[in-house]
């Protein structure tokens, strides 16, 4: 009794023991929890990952995305009584202690998937005190994690050579994809690497990988894993070389996306409408030439999701690793709109109020309109649409700019003053007197195409029904929202595009630009269907770049941006149609006829010459028609390369290409008096 008495003691002694070195010495799991991410977009397609902060790629393994034959083959070769052992398996320990016996070196060490954990979460020599470390280790895991939870944090740690760590880093690495469909070689290859990672690295020890490759195949037909035929095949496929680079698309953006965000991350970009933008901003930087950078944010106005995020045009161009949309620059003009925004709220003024565009001083800041002419009276929707500074000073003068200032604030998109001695914010404001990021300017005109309302911007795709249903504040009211917009629509398009309102279909762009003193940054921000969109072309280091306005510089490529955002996003109409160019006039904000004398030849009115004309599908719609429109003596007749058009039910003349590239296209008069146009189809064949 005595002897069981003491025994008894024994046990609990030592359990409480072992029960206040669990408590005490908790095993090290936080070092599962330090992975690299990879970030997708919104439907999946791999764009960046980033490693760890110690340079090394770990990505968090998930079973379901992992093929469950290599989960079965891995078991079958390092552990197969995984599903019932405690974390040691007592039975495969002595099955590996007497082989070694018989065989007079150590032919297995008997280590469990959950004793291997221990070993990579706390590497330590193999030495039988360290084995016994590991096997209390493993009881340790296995009373806090569940088996599968056991099995990921395995397959996230195990080690496959250099600064490859885990079995999804090594099929990147290895394989150029995920692992969640592997081939009867590759499975091999990655359970036989970690068991010598060096020795068996295939991109610099091919033969090493290769015998590791074949004891593993050998062992999977010795277990009745794999047959004869497959065993073959396995053994003398190809070794790969580790050559795939991970993917590091969207630098800037996948890197706001994933800021404070454990492992993987599903952005809220567009792949195919990101890379378009980040090709179009090098093409157009690389064209301004002198150190030229661009930034360009297209946002979802219903979620203030990001769907394409440009920081720079290049890292090779100085100032390239900086991401510009959050560097803050003086917007010039782009501010221009919400101060009218809020003058309508007010009372204070409307689109047909009266206001005078004349020399006035306001203490000692008298303000000077870009092409240093005055107008006299005009209406606030010209002075808007024409970028007037003294209308929107005096404007900014009834609304206050320190409330100004602060509504823009409560927005989200609160203005800096760099230099100034009392850091109060003046009648400057109104041209750019204050410094703004492209992301605070593409918070405000989403705010704008959205009725007033701002909220800050969506980088991830979780994130975007709880944006959709946020409240967000009210910076000005849905009726003055409007207006403004309305406004900017009718505002004078870039040289050799055709206002919206004018094509079937189009999508409607509001817009504005923005110069800054000195002609260090252009820009241009609008609301384009369901999107806003900011581009910002400059400096990085901010040196001027005198004689780029933003009209020059930056309104084109807003007008391409929105052409592609609709294209692969969707949008109110037909975003070819935007390629179509019309030679307009502009009086009292209307569009006046074309004159209506005729010439001796007949006048082409569409295609103009020299036009680019969009003929691709649209968000799967197939390409409609053109229709060719002109002027002269009687009904005209065209011509395609020679060819004549074809006839609609209407009787109108239409054209369906059916290639990319130049087209002579002809008007014939009945008399026989011919005009001809040059154009350029494009857009078929593109997906």
């Amino acid at each position: 009794m005595i002897w069981l008495k003491r025994s008894a003691i024994a046990i609990a002694a030592a359990l409480t023991v072992l029960f206040a070195l669990d408590r005490i010495f908790p095993p090290p799991l936080e070092r599962g929890e330090t992975v690299s991410q990879l970030v997708s977009d919104r439907r999946g397609r791999p764009l960046r990952a980033i490693p760890t902060p110690d340079n090394y790629w770990r990505f968090q393994a998930h079973l379901e995305d992992i093929d469950p034959i290599f989960i079965e083959a891995l078991l079958e070769v390092e552990d197969q009584r995984f599903w019932r052992h405690g974390g040691v398996d007592w039975t495969g320990m002595v099955r590996a202690a007497w082989s070694s016996v018989l065989a007079g070196r150590v032919v297995s060490g008997g280590s469990t998937i959950t004793m291997q954990t221990a070993r990579l979460l706390e590497p330590r020599p193999r030495t039988i005190p360290s084995k016994l470390i590991e096997m209390f280790r493993a009881h340790q895991i296995e009373a806090r994690l569940s088996k599968e939870e056991i099995l990921e944090l395995y397959l996230t740690l195990t080690p496959y050579g250099g600064n490859i760590e885990g079995i999804r880093a090594a099929s990147w690495r290895y394989f150029g994809r995920s692992p969640d469909r592997l081939s009867d070689d590759q499975i091999a290859l990655l359970i036989a690497l970690p068991q010598s990672p060096e020795v068996r690295r295939p991109d610099l020890r091919p033969q090493g990988a290769d015998a590791g490759r074949r004891a593993i195949v050998a062992k999977l037909e010795r277990l009745g894993y794999l047959d004869a035929g497959r065993a073959e095949e396995a053994r003398t496929s190809q070794m790969p070389t580790g050559a795939y680079a991970f993917p590091s698309d969207a630098w800037h953006a996948t890197a706001r996306a994933a800021r404070d965000v454990r492992g993987d991350v599903r952005a809220s970009l567009d792949a195919r409408l990101q890379a378009e933008m980040e090709a179009l901003a090098l093409a157009h930087a690389t064209e301004a030439g002198r150190e030229t950078q661009l930034a360009i944010l297209v946002v979802d106005i219903p979620t203030r999701a990001v769907r394409a995020s440009v920081g720079s045009a290049s890292r090779d161009i100085a100032g390239g690793w900086l991401d510009l949309t959050a560097q803050a620059r003086s917007p010039g003009s782009a501010l221009k709109p919400f101060i009218y925004a809020m003058a309508f709220d007010d009372g204070e003024a409307s689109a047909l109020t009266r206001i005078a565009d004349l020399p006035k001083r306001f203490a000692s800041y008298q303000p000077d309109n870009f092409d240093r002419t005055f107008r006299g009276d005009v209406r606030v929707s010209d002075a808007l649409q024409h970028s007037l500074n003294v209308p929107a000073v005096l404007a900014l003068d009834r609304v206050g700019p320190e409330r100004f200032a602060a509504t823009l604030a409560l927005a989200g998109a609160p203005p800096r003053i760099y230099g100034g001695a009392d850091h109060e914010f003046g009648l400057a404001l109104a041209l750019g007197g204050a410094g703004l990021t492209a992301r605070e300017l593409a918070i405000l005109y989403a705010a704008l195409g959205d009725g007033g309302r701002a909220k800050p911007l969506v980088w991830t795709a979780e994130e975007e029904a709880e944006s959709r249903a946020a409240k967000g504040f009210r910076m000005m009211e849905a009726e003055s929202a409007g207006e403004i917009l309305s406004i900017l629509r009718r505002a004078p398009t870039p040289e050799g595009r055709m206002p919206g309102r004018l094509t079937a279909d189009a999508p409607q762009i509001a817009f504005k630009t923005g110069t800054s003193y000195g002609f260090r940054d252009a820009w241009a921000a609008g609301v384009s269907g369901d999107h806003a969109i900011v581009v910002w072309v400059g400096r990085a280091d901010g040196a001027p770049r005198p004689g780029e306005t933003g009209r020059t510089a930056a309104l084109p490529i807003l007008f391409e941006v929105a052409d592609r955002a609709a294209y692969h996003l969707g949008g109110d109409g037909d975003a070819g149609a935007r390629l179509m160019p019309e030679r307009q006039h502009e009086a009292d904000g209307a569009l006046t006829s074309f004159d209506q004398s005729r010439a001796e030849a007949p006048h082409i009115l569409f295609p103009p010459k020299d036009a680019e004309l969009w003929s691709g599908e649209i968000n799967g719609a197939p390409a409609r028609p053109f229709v060719f429109a002109g002027r002269g003596e009687g009904k005209l007749r065209w011509f395609i390369d020679g060819e004549p058009s074809d006839i609609d039910d209407a009787g109108l003349p239409i054209w369906q290409p059916t290639r990319a590239g130049f087209y002579q296209v002809r008007a014939v008069d009945e008399d026989g008096r011919t005009s001809e146009v040059r154009v350029r189809v494009i857009g078929i064949g593109e997906s």
